[in-house]
């Protein structure tokens, strides 16, 4: 029986407000203006978007994905990451899709039998004529493959490489999000908050995520003595 795409388990659903339009490039301007060019291109080929926690990957992957549906191609999006929880035959079924974006690829287990399958699964894109975005924290070529086939394949690629995001943009992010979500933040509050929270945009963001629910619930706006209060600072 032909496998229907909520069929795949590692496959992740796209998120619409992760699109180029609310990604703060910052110092990744280039590489960001690169990657929308990307899905339509007719020379782009398969590629590695690498940086560490909180540089953006995750995001830039779905929206990769959104412009490629809004170009009217067929993109998954899937997450290494969640493959110790299931068997290689997970990965078998995607040759169909443009592009494939594989999120997470230092996550993928050492298992040899993760390793064909993902060997498999970027021979079967590649021979269909679809490209793959794959991202990871490490370079292909600084991670230890059981296949040496494999690794010549993925060491091969080309890498774009992302900073992680400086205190504008942080700022720049947190501000955004507040304003989508109805909340007005003074700039001395998003300047306590940036000088005490962790770096990493996911925890930032889930920071003010919290601030939200406490605002609502206690009725409040967002000010020093409050923040400090609700965040144990």
């Amino acid at each position: 029986m032909t496998q229907t795409p909520s069929q795949f388990p590692l496959r992740i659903r796209l998120r619409d407000e992760a699109g180029f339009a609310n990604f703060h490039a910052g110092s990744n301007g280039a590489v960001v203006e690169r990657l929308q060019a990307w899905p339509v291109s007719a020379d782009a080929g398969s590629l590695v978007l690498c940086g560490d926690a909180g540089a953006g990957k995750s995001h830039l992957l779905n929206a990769v994905c959104l412009a490629a549906e809004s170009a009217g191609l067929q993109p998954v999006s899937l997450s290494l990451r969640e493959a110790a929880a299931l068997a290689p035959e997970a990965l078998q079924g995607f040759e169909g899709f443009d592009p494939v974006c594989l999120d997470d690829l230092d996550g993928l287990p050492a298992d040899p039998a993760w390793q064909e399958a993902l060997l498999h699964l970027f021979n079967r894109v590649q021979d269909a004529g679809g490209r793959l975005l794959i991202a990871s924290r490490q370079p292909p070529a600084a991670l230890d493959w059981a296949l040496p086939d494999l690794a010549s394949r993925l060491r091969a690629l080309p890498v774009w490489q992302l900073a992680l995001p400086d205190d504008d943009q942080r700022a720049a992010m947190l501000r955004a999000r507040a304003e989508n979500r109805g909340l007005a933040m003074p700039e001395e509050v998003t300047r306590y908050i940036l000088r005490r929270a962790p770096r990493d945009p996911g925890q930032l963001l889930g920071l003010l995520d919290h601030l939200d629910e406490a605002s609502l619930q206690q009725q409040r706006r967002l000010t020093v003595p409050f923040v400090r209060q609700v965040l144990g600072w």
